[in-house]
């Protein structure tokens, strides 16, 4: 299809075929992130005799791993948006140009990452709840992990700038090829190699590395509309400050994920020790199931938003909004119900050896997932705000929900409650329950003022 037909149908195709066309693709593709996210803890988990205490490991590594995430969100899905605004506008030069100031910016930061946690990274290990029990499996995966953060930063970033000129497929095909590979490589050299920890580790930096040469040449290509040239790698803050104002949002919303893993590791280790943080590894990987789809959705929806409201229609943002929300919340409430009907399904998912893991997991799901429900009404207001360009209110609910709520929560809810390791557990769904209520009237309220501003 090509661009001018690309273009055409985000301005004017029928809503529900479009925004099915656009997210089934992204929807499958977050699947298979999924996949490629928690697959090594599936692996792990299994090991015979220490799967258990190997997960406690890698859950360990989770908040720099966030963080690395957080870096590319704030790059990529910062400067996405910016670019289908301006193609919205017809300004395809403007849009080159903050193509080519996210890839300077990815590759600069990925450095600058992979030397901080090589040099840090075992100290910060300790820090995050590590114990002499643990800290082998952790460190043995973390080291290996973070020689391939280019490859993270540079497939997760640039995959953004596919999916918003509405190749769907390609941006499905970045994540798939990786997963793919990953899931192929993992019992290779976690089993076959006897690598272990270290295996998965390097399998995944191994298909990282697949997945970014797929993008970069798919953006250096003939039929991408944004493309990565040599005279647009510059660094202007014109395009840079406008990127990073609007991607401090998905930067915030992702770095505070590791705080959130942080402050969990840490207090449940305090009541429970590694049993729990074992626990918690599986509940978090199981709220990915859930947030990932959501997250594909809501991707299928941003071209729709963004480039009609670049192009001034409002009446068609309002219908894609709508559309958008009906089935993020349908989603998850289905997804919710299932996951309290019947929670020591997933949990064997990551570990079916270990009794104590599996009835600890079993026990706190119900009570970690008890909100989820309002995940789907909280992303879809969240993400149409980014959409929009409001990076201010979408920043505000990044932090409302966890650095105002959920953190706080997890070290307050224990005095309150005789059962520590319950109210741990419980922060996560108080904070879920307030954040997409007071979001979404939030933004039910704002909506019609910010389509009356001037672009």
């Amino acid at each position: 299809m090509t661009n001018k037909n690309q273009e055409a149908d985000l301005g004017s195709a029928p809503l529900g075929k479009l925004l099915l066309k656009l997210a089934l693709p992204a929807i499958l593709a977050q699947i298979v992130n999924m996949l490629y996210n928690i697959v090594d803890r599936i692996y792990i988990g299994h090991i015979p005799d220490t799967g258990a205490i190997a997960l406690t490991g890698i859950g360990l590594c989770l908040p720099v791993i966030l963080i690395i995430m957080a870096f590319s969100a704030l790059v990529g899905i910062g400067g996405a948006p910016r670019a289908a605004i301006y193609m919205g506008k017809q300004d395809l030069e403007s849009a080159r140009k903050t193509l080519g100031a996210c890839v300077v910016m990815l590759t600069g930061l990925s450095v600058l990452l992979t030397v901080l946690f090589w040099v840090t990274g075992k100290e910060m290990l300790f820090l995050f709840g590590a114990s002499e029990n643990t800290i082998s499996y952790g460190w043995g995966y973390l080291r290996i992990y973070v020689c391939g953060t280019i490859f993270v930063m540079l497939s997760m970033g640039l995959n953004s700038f596919i999916t918003t000129q509405g190749f769907a497929m390609e941006g499905m095909g970045t994540i798939l090829i990786g997963a793919v590979l990953n899931i192929i490589l993992d019992p290779i050299f976690i089993f076959g190699f006897h690598m272990g920890v270290a295996g998965a580790a390097l399998a995944t930096i191994l298909s990282q590395a697949v997945s970014a040469v797929w993008v970069i040449r798919f953006l250096r290509g003939k039929k991408t509309k944004l493309r990565v040239e040599k005279k647009y790698l510059q660094l202007k803050k014109g395009y840079v400050l406008p990127v990073l104002a609007l991607g401090v949002s998905p930067f915030v919303m992702q770095s505070t994920e590791s705080l959130i893993n942080i402050s969990f590791n840490t207090s449940l280790y305090k009541y429970g020790g590694d049993i729990a943080v074992s626990s918690i590894t599986i509940l978090g990987s199981v709220m990915q199931m859930i947030f990932l789809p959501l997250s594909g959705l809501t991707q299928g929806a941003q071209p729709i938003i963004s480039y009609n409201y670049g192009a001034g229609n409002n009446d068609r943002v309002r219908k894609a909004f709508r559309l958008l929300f009906c089935c993020a919340f349908g989603f998850a409430t289905v997804a919710w119900a299932v996951v309290m009907l019947i929670p020591g399904v997933f949990v064997q998912i990551f570990n079916s050896s270990s009794q104590e893991l599996y009835e600890m997991a079993s026990w706190g799901m119900r009570f970690y997932m008890a909100g989820a429900f309002a995940m789907g009404a909280q992303i879809a207001c969240q993400q149409t705000f980014l959409a929009l360009g409001q990076a201010k209110i979408s920043l505000f609910f990044a932090c409302f929900r966890k650095l105002i709520l959920m953190i706080p929560l997890i070290f307050i809810l224990p005095v309150f409650f005789e059962n520590k390791l319950m109210a741990v557990f419980l922060a996560e769904a108080v904070s879920d329950f307030i954040a997409g209520f007071t979001t979404t009237v939030t933004f039910l309220t704002l909506f019609p003022k910010i389509l009356q501003r001037e672009r």
